[in-house]
């Protein structure tokens, strides 16, 4: 493959990546048209990398192309936003369940490490997104299963759409780390029934305070 083929890849990558923050961040808001000339003058860069970016963002979902009339940032109905929920409830809660089953004295001591930064981190909004996926992604990392890690961090993508609205909520981010804590305290003794349904009660909290 030649260099040029190269730094095209890595240019749509990076355009993709810059537009997919952007609507974690509600830059580009939901049902929001996305002007294909604009950014790409902002960018200076052509429209055909910035095409094969939003080509990649409506395989994750995060985009919707219409015909003749372009791209536009997916809206997520309440059905689609419960379904993502209860598959990433399944996922994650049944992670736990084996992490918990399996877990020694130094993933217990890297969990609490990581639960330790996350309760140190709520006063900024974007470290505590940050350090929360870091938390959720590692229990999947311990539970040794690459499939169900790759199918969570696509249904993750459209969940980070509603995220920070749910968080924003009075007493959520408190209750958030109170269900975090659940989870590592039956992870710290074994016990593998209470922390899947610990997980299993923590998607469900967030379902609702996203809803």
């Amino acid at each position: 493959m030649s260099s040029i083929a190269l730094k095209q890849r890595a240019l749509y990558l990076d355009v993709a990546e810059l537009l997919r923050q952007r609507i974690y961040n509600r830059e580009l808001e939901p049902g929001a048209w996305i002007d294909e000339l604009r950014i790409a003058q902002e960018l200076g860069i052509s429209r055909t990398p910035l095409r094969e970016a939003l080509k990649v963002l409506a395989s994750e979902g995060l985009v919707t192309m219409k015909v003749r009339r372009g791209a536009y940032v997916t809206e997520v109905s309440p059905q689609d936003l419960q379904q993502v929920y209860e598959l990433l409830s399944l996922l994650e809660s049944d992670a736990a369940r084996v992490v918990a089953d399996t877990a020694d004295d130094a993933v217990k001591a890297e969990l609490h490490t990581l639960h330790t930064k996350l309760t140190q981190a709520t006063a900024d909004t974007r470290l505590f997104f940050e350090i929360n996926e870091q938390f959720h992604m590692r229990l999947l990392e311990l539970a040794n299963n690459p499939w169900r890690i790759q199918v969570v961090n696509d249904l993750r993508k459209v969940m980070k759409v509603n995220r920070q609205t749910s968080l924003f909520k009075t007493g959520r981010v408190q209750a958030s780390l109170q269900e975090h804590q659940a989870v590592l305290d039956a992870i710290r003794v074994n016990d593998a029934a209470t922390a899947q349904a610990a997980m299993r009660a923590h998607f469900n909290n967030g379902l609702a305070a996203a809803q």
